[in-house]
């Protein structure tokens, strides 16, 4: 072999392995649930308005939350060139907290509810198996506890200093036939407004209301985790789905 043709090849091959790493390292990331990127913890937060709380009309009738018959559930998606590469996860709460309340209008009608950060569960087998066929199989526990490390650094939720997402309403619109509403989530340090459709159904001691929303990380101030230079990515876009029951009090 002339020795041009022989340093092609060897510059081919070099390339080549050059490649196969890179896809191996990003297949790596995204197997071990996500690994988290290295960064300067935040500065401290400054005061959030939601901190307050809300007002409860006089006379309202008050309702507890039943952490033991509500959940919320987040799903995350995939994105970027090598996105089959990594996988969606399903985010779980059954620690819901709170109160709600009416005066029998959905005008006068509102909620408070608590998510604690460090109840969250990532990829129960049994919630990836009811989200749909965006979310096959069950994932290797050391992937999923991966990836709930990275849900709960600095960068991301912050669990120890931010130890609750709190989503609080003061009132109702529209009729108990089509309810709908303005929640406002407090993330981090971070409150931001959103429209939520709602179904609810009460009798004379309980009440269950289920909804679904969007939000984005960005919102909040959280970059999205990629690896790889964007080859893969977790979407920005969260879909939250919510089915709350709380008893009178």
């Amino acid at each position: 072999m002339m020795p041009e043709m022989l340093a092609q090849v060897r510059l081919r091959a070099r390339a080549n392995r050059g490649r196969r790493m890179l896809l191996l390292l990003v297949g790596a990331a995204a197997i071990t649930g996500c690994g988290p990127r290295r960064g300067e913890p935040p500065p401290p937060p400054p005061p959030t308005p939601a901190a307050a709380g809300v007002t409860v009309p006089q006379g309202a009738r008050l309702y507890t939350i039943d952490a033991a018959a509500s959940s919320v559930t987040l799903r995350v998606y995939r994105a970027g060139p090598l996105a089959k590469l990594g996988h969606n996860h399903v985010i779980t709460s059954t620690q819901v907290a709170g109160q709600a309340w009416t005066t029998g209008a959905p005008a006068g009608s509102g909620f408070e509810l608590r998510v604690p950060v460090a109840g969250l569960t990532v990829d129960d087998p049994a919630a990836r198996a009811a989200a749909g066929p965006d979310f096959p199989g069950e994932l290797p526990g050391d992937a999923r506890e991966g990836t709930r490390r990275n849900l709960l650094r600095p960068e991301v939720l912050d669990g120890e200093r931010y130890p609750e997402i709190v989503v609080r309403a003061e009132a109702l619109a529209g009729t108990w036939a089509q309810p709908s509403v303005t929640a406002h989530v407090t993330l981090k340090d971070r409150t931001r407004p959103v429209e939520v459709p709602l179904t609810i159904t009460r009798d004379a001691t309980t009440l269950a209301a289920r909804g679904a929303f969007r939000v984005l990380q960005s919102d909040f101030g959280i970059t999205p985790f990629s690896v790889g230079g964007g080859a893969i990515q977790v979407a920005d876009a969260v879909e939250v789905a919510f089915d709350i029951h709380a008893t009178a009090r």
